[in-house]
């Protein structure tokens, strides 16, 4: 056989069982001893009394049961009495029935035992279940301290693995982030280089190799300052296309030098020269408000020049510069009696993502501009051009007709315009001096931008410009990229023509 366990439960059940069984057998044996003793007796009957009387037979057991003979009366005794016994008490005779001793009940005997093994029982059993709830109470504290103690490492393997994950991911975007920076500077390397266009330098370098060449050779090596030195320098400065006055007036300050003993040798007079030019193009030390969009909104610019000049191309790097400063442009297309310049306008406008008002082929260009700037007003644009005709109409004189136009943009904006930008060719070399000058007297500009001055020579004429007119040169075009037009600064004007 192969022996059980018994759990604590089990043992309970069996102590009960058996408390349950002893009540049982001392209840059994309590009824039989109570109806023992309540039993009725036979009655007697006439044979029985004559048998008795008769001494011939013993009285019969009623049902299993000896009855007891009826006691004869007897004289009571009047001797002394006995130790103990009052004097005159009735003696027994001996033919008294003598009463047996008391049996110890086996029945009450074991009932106690039965109930004292109840109750041991019982208490066995209460004891048995506190033990057992109490071990119960003791495993599932120490399941539950275990199962939290396993929760607990779960949660923190779950969490370290997490902050794993977000180191991970941290340093892939942070990695990302630094290749897409890289990736960025590397792009915009790139497009700085692509649009940095040319240097100032690089453009005048057809001007170094023709004014400024002869200039070096006439001034450079061990020469003696004469007269002779200063006759060449004269002929290289009228041919320098820089314009008489101005190069009568250089020649004048070197010569007042020399005669003041303040030049001694053919450097020295190199120095007064680049001294005198940077003196001429910073106007004299005049201040020069900036070419930007001042408190007017909108702005206006008139931009003018003959045709061929570059003017339509002028404007549109001009958008394209405010518009990458943060500004809002509107172009107008008001050179109507050309009919590609309201093409190439739409063109550069539709490059640089502005707006453009542009009237039909030979329409007035003053109600063109003048729609232009209405427009710019509704719009609150902060910046509007207005391109102009740039050759003689058949019915008026160009500049009556650029005279209109000006009148009409200030009907539309007070104040307007803000700025009337002439655009020269430089190739013309003295010839954009007298129109400096034509169109100056009749619109009052207020700024230059001189085009193409890396195809020429003749970039002296700068010099001249600004000599003679007093007018600030606020662009000057060293190509055809729209970094190609850089903004005019004197010293570096000057660094770079002699360098």
């Amino acid at each position: 056989m192969i022996p059980l366990a018994l759990t604590a439960n089990d043992a309970v059940l069996a102590v009960i069982v058996a408390a349950f069984a002893a009540l049982l057998v001392a209840a059994g044996l309590r009824v039989l001893r109570k109806k023992k003793d309540e039993a009725p007796e036979a009655p007697v009957t006439d044979a029985e009394i004559e048998r008795e009387l008769e001494g011939k037979t013993e009285a019969p057991k009623a049902k299993g049961k000896a009855k007891p003979t009826s006691p004869q009366p007897t004289t009571p005794s009047v001797g002394p009495a006995e130790p103990g016994q009052s004097r005159g008490a009735p003696t027994p005779t001996s033919t008294a029935t003598s009463v047996p001793a008391p049996v110890p009940d086996a029945a009450a005997e074991a009932a106690r035992r039965a109930e004292e093994a109840r109750v041991a029982a019982e208490a066995a059993a209460r004891k048995a279940k506190e033990e057992a709830d109490e071990e119960a109470k003791k495993a599932a504290y120490r399941a539950k301290k275990e199962a939290d103690r396993l929760e607990k490492e779960q949660k923190q393997r779950e969490r370290e693995a997490a902050e794993q994950r977000a180191r991970e991911e941290a340093a892939r975007a942070a990695a990302e982030a630094e290749a897409a920076r890289q990736a960025e500077l590397e792009a915009q390397r790139k497009k700085a280089a692509a649009e940095a266009g040319k240097t100032l330098a690089a453009g005048l370098e057809k001007t170094r190799g023709g004014f400024m060449s002869r200039l070096n050779a006439l001034l450079g090596g061990s020469k003696q300052l004469d007269e002779s030195v200063l006759a060449d320098l004269e002929e290289v400065l009228f041919t320098a296309d820089i314009g008489v006055k101005t190069a009568t007036r250089l020649l004048e300050t070197v010569r007042e030098k020399v005669r003041a003993k303040a030049l001694s040798d053919p450097d020295k007079v190199k120095a007064a020269l680049r001294a005198e030019i940077a003196r001429i193009l910073a106007l004299d030390g005049v201040e020069v408000r900036p070419f930007q969009p001042g408190a007017e909104r909108p702005w206006v610019v008139m931009v003018v020049g003959v045709n061929g000049s570059g003017k339509t191309t002028t404007i549109g790097k001009l958008a394209a510069k405010l518009k990458g400063q943060g500004h809002q442009v509107l172009l107008g297309a008001g050179d109507t009696f050309r009919a590609a310049a309201g093409e190439q306008l739409e063109i550069w406008a539709e490059r640089v993502q502005a707006p453009v008002v542009r009237g039909k082929d030979g329409a007035d260009p003053a109600s063109v501009c003048f729609e232009a700037v209405q427009q710019g007003v509704a719009t609150k644009a902060d910046v509007v051009i207005c391109d102009t005709a740039g050759r003689l109409h058949t019915k008026a004189p160009l500049m009556e007709e650029l005279k209109k136009v000006k009148r009409v943009i200030a009907k539309a904006a007070p104040g307007a315009p803000h700025e009337v930008l002439l655009v020269l060719d430089s190739t013309s070399g003295q010839n954009a001096i007298q129109q400096a000058r034509q169109f100056h007297e009749a619109l009052q500009v207020t700024g230059l931008a001189l085009t193409k001055l890396d195809g020429t020579a003749k970039g002296g004429v700068v010099i001249g410009i600004t000599d003679e007119l007093k007018l600030p040169v606020r662009w000057v075009g060293v190509g055809e990229t729209v970094a190609d037009l850089r903004p005019f600064q004197p010293a570096e004007f000057v660094e770079a023509l002699f360098e």
